[in-house]
């Protein structure tokens, strides 16, 4: 697996046939809660994919940007194709994707329309 992109470069080159490896859907948020037992403060998600790939959980550190009761029902990308990884006492899912900001904080990645649950990124 090639070393991941710094914000003063970019990754190494891959094939198209690595990028279909990960598998990007959407999802929209069902539940969130605080996360105050994780080292770096986190929210814990629940995230709808429908289909075959149903509700998912993961723990995303976007508490600079964003609060636990304004989530639901806002739409995110997520890798749903990683293993699971255990995150204090919480298991998470899938991989919520988003960018930093200016000062290095998370804003999510959303699509700019509402689009069904479970479309893969292309």
């Amino acid at each position: 697996m090639s070393a991941p992109s710094t914000p003063s470069g970019a990754a190494a080159t891959i094939g198209f046939d690595d990028f279909l490896k990960a598998d990007i859907r959407v999802g929209t948020i069902v539940e969130a809660a605080p996360y105050p037992e994780a080292r770096k403060p986190a929210i814990k998600l629940t995230i709808d994919f429908g289909g075959a790939i149903g509700l998912k959980k993961s723990s995303a550190q976007i508490t600079r940007h964003y609060r636990p009761e304004d989530l639901p029902g806002r739409q995110v990308l997520a890798v749903v194709n990683f293993p699971p990884r255990q995150i204090g006492k919480f298991m998470s899912e899938v991989l919520t994707l988003g960018v930093p900001d200016a000062d290095g904080e998370v804003v999510l990645i959303a699509p700019g329309l509402p689009v069904p649950d479970g479309g893969r990124m292309f």
